[in-house]
C-alpha cells in the first residue's frame, strides 16, 4: 500500500487558540462502569445485564479468552489462534453494530441486549467450545472457558482519576524506562528536528467539544481530550534497579530505517497466524519485509531486510501512529484502515531507535532463533493493565513515562514512544499458547525467576513530529495509534512486537559485546 504525501505544517500554519490550562473533562461520558475492566472482578451485574436506560456506554467489553489459555498441544496453536482471531473478528463486528445504534442502546437497554450481546455471546460460545475441542485433543479440557462467552457494555471511564492517572501511569511499566536502554540511546536524538513542533502545553486547551461526538476524534471512536496530559504537569517516575557485579553493562544497537518503504498490513503473524486483517489495525514494520499473516519461518529466514547489517533479518513492528486531522489515508477504505475505525494520515517516524541491552545483575544467554516476543496488551483498555507496558513521553522529559496517557508535549519536543520487551526466556520454547508466558520481565532487582535465564532486552524507541492534539470543535487534530475499533484508540493499549532472525554470528556477537561492557552496531 503506496503512502499518501504529507506535507510538514509550520508553526504559522498551526497557530491554535490557547487557554490556560487543559480541560480534563471533556467527553460527556457518564463514569459508569457496566463491566470493571477484565482482572478486575465483576460489578455486581450478572454478565448477561446491560446498563440502565439513560447510561452512557462507549464500548462493548468481552474477556479475553486468548490471556486464559492452558497448555495448547504444538500441533493445535495455530488452529486455536485462528479460532481467537474470530473471537476477535466477532467483537469488531458487534462493536461496529453498537456504534450504528449508540443513542438506541442508550435509551432502551433490552434493545442493546438482544440485538447485540445476546448474539455476541452465542456466536462466541460456539467458537469457545471449538477451542476447547481443539485443545481437548492433546491436553487436559480446559474448564470454564465457556463463562468467557458473555460481554457487556460499559462506559468510557477515561475521565475517572484525571490527572492522577497520567502522572502516576509509568511507574510500574519496567521502571527503567530510558536508562540504559532508552535515555542514553539518543536522548537528544531528534530534539533538533521538527522545531516547529507547536505549543506543546497549550495546544487544544481551549476546546471541549471533542471533534463534534461523545468519544472525540476523527474515527468517532477516540481518542478523548482526557486521554492527553501535559507532559509539564507529570513528576519524574523513571527508577529502575541499580548495575550490581557482574551486570552486563553493553549495548548493541541495531539500524534497520523507519518504514521508508511504507510496508503496512494489518496481520499479526504472531497471535494470528494465516489471518488476514488478524489485527483489525495497521502495523508499521522494520526489518524483516516478509511478514504479513502467511509468513513461516523459513520465509522470514529467507526475506529481505531493511536493517543495514543483514545478518539481522528480524521482523519489528507496532502500530501505526496517525493524525486524525480529517485527512484521509490510502487505507481509508481498506480492512485494518477505515474500515475498522482507523482513520486519518499514518505518521513516519522521526527517528526509529532498537537497542539491546544487559542485566543488571548478570551476564545474558543468547536469544534462539524465531523467538517471539510481544510487549505490551493491545486489548488493556477493557482487559486492565496488567500486561500494559509500552509508555509515552516528550524529548527532554523522558525522565516522565506514561501508560494510560498521549503526551502533550511542549514547542520543539517531540512525542516519544518506548517499548521495552522482556529480558528473561524459559531456555526451552520460542512461543506459548498466550504468547508470554515463555519470556517475562526481570523482577524489580533485575533478576529473572523461576528458572528463566536473561536474555538481550530489546528496548525500542520511536519519535515522532506531531503538532500537539486540537479540540475546537471544528477543527479538531489529534495523534493516536491504531487500535482494534473497540479499544477506542486508548494510549495503554499501545504495544510492540519482536520475532528474533539474527544470524547465529551476529547474535553470538550480540551476547560478547553487552556481556562485554561495550557498545557495538
Amino acid at each position: 500500500m503506496a503512502r499518501t504525501t504529507r506535507k510538514r505544517s509550520t508553526l504559522a500554519n498551526r497557530a491554535i487558540a490557547a487557554s490556560a490550562a487543559l480541560i480534563l473533562g471533556g467527553g460527556g461520558l457518564i463514569a459508569v462502569n457496566v463491566y470493571a475492566s477484565a482482572g478486575e472482578g465483576w460489578t455486581g451485574q450478572r454478565p448477561d445485564q446491560t446498563q440502565a436506560a439513560g447510561q452512557s456506554v462507549s464500548t462493548i467489553d468481552c474477556p479475553d479468552v486468548g490471556n486464559e489459555l492452558p497448555e495448547v498441544p504444538q500441533q493445535q496453536r495455530g488452529s486455536v489462534d485462528r479460532e481467537l482471531a474470530t473471537l476477535d473478528t466477532q467483537i469488531t463486528t458487534a462493536y461496529q453494530r453498537f456504534a450504528e445504534n449508540k443513542e438506541r442502546v442508550e435509551s432502551d437497554p433490552s434493545y442493546g441486549q438482544q440485538q447485540i450481546l445476546a448474539p455476541l455471546r452465542n456466536e462466541r460460545l460456539v467458537i469457545i467450545q471449538r477451542i476447547v475441542s481443539l485443545i481437548e485433543r492433546g491436553a487436559p479440557k480446559p474448564q470454564g472457558l465457556e463463562n468467557m462467552a458473555p460481554c457487556t457494555l460499559r462506559a468510557d471511564d477515561a475521565d475517572n482519576g484525571g490527572g492522577d492517572q497520567g502522572q502516576d501511569g509509568g511507574q510500574d511499566q519496567g521502571q527503567d524506562q530510558g536508562q540504559d536502554g532508552g535515555q542514553d540511546q539518543g536522548q537528544d536524538g531528534g530534539q533538533d528536528q521538527g522545531q516547529d513542533q507547536g505549543q506543546g502545553q497549550d495546544g487544544g486547551q481551549d476546546g471541549g467539544d471533542q471533534g463534534g461526538n461523545d468519544n472525540g476524534g476523527q474515527a468517532g471512536n477516540g481518542p478523548e481530550q482526557n486521554d492527553f496530559v501535559d507532559i509539564q504537569s507529570v513528576q519524574p517516575n523513571v527508577n529502575g534497579p541499580r548495575n550490581r557485579r557482574g551486570a552486563s553493562k553493553g549495548t548493541f544497537s541495531t539500524d534497520c530505517g523507519k518504514n521508508e518503504n511504507g510496508k503496512f498490513n494489518p496481520d499479526n503473524v504472531i497471535v494470528a497466524p494465516g489471518v488476514s486483517n488478524g489485527a483489525h489495525h495497521m502495523h508499521d514494520y522494520v526489518g524483516n519485509q516478509a511478514n504479513d499473516a502467511f509468513a513461516s519461518d523459513d520465509d522470514l529466514a529467507n526475506g529481505d531486510t531493511t536493517c543495514r547489517n543483514q545478518g539481522d533479518r528480524s521482523t519489528y513492528y507496532w502500530p501505526v501512529l496517525r493524525l486524525q486531522n480529517g485527512q484521509d489515508e490510502n487505507d481509508a477504505q481498506a480492512d485494518g484502515g477505515g474500515k475498522d475505525q482507523n482513520v486519518g494520515e499514518i505518521q513516519t517516524p522521526a527517528q526509529v531507535t532498537l537497542n539491546f541491552v544487559g542485566s543488571p545483575v548478570s551476564k545474558v544467554t543468547a536469544m534462539p532463533r524465531f523467538l517471539r516476543i510481544i510487549t505490551g496488551d493491545a486489548k488493556a483498555f477493557v482487559n486492565g493493565d496488567a500486561n500494559a507496558n509500552a509508555s509515552w513521553s516528550c524529548t527532554g522529559f523522558e525522565d516522565r513515562q506514561l501508560k494510560d496517557k498521549y503526551p502533550i508535549c511542549p514547542e520543539g519536543s517531540q512525542v516519544v514512544r518506548t517499548f521495552k520487551f522482556q529480558s528473561c526466556w524459559d531456555g526451552q520454547n520460542t512461543d506459548s499458547a498466550n504468547h508470554r508466558t515463555h519470556v517475562a520481565f526481570a523482577d524489580e532487582n533485575g533478576s529473572c525467576q523461576n528458572g528463566f535465564r536473561a536474555i538481550p532486552q530489546l528496548v525500542q524507541r520511536i519519535v515522532y513530529d506531531v503538532p500537539p492534539p486540537v479540540f475546537d470543535g471544528e477543527n479538531p487534530s489529534v495523534f493516536a495509534v491504531d487500535s482494534f475499533p473497540e479499544q477506542l484508540h486508548k494510549p495503554i493499549t499501545d504495544h510492540g512486537d519482536f520475532i528474533n532472525v539474527f544470524d547465529e554470528n551476529l547474535m553470538n556477537k550480540v551476547v560478547n559485546c553487552i556481556n562485554g561492557g561495550r557498545r557495538c552496531r
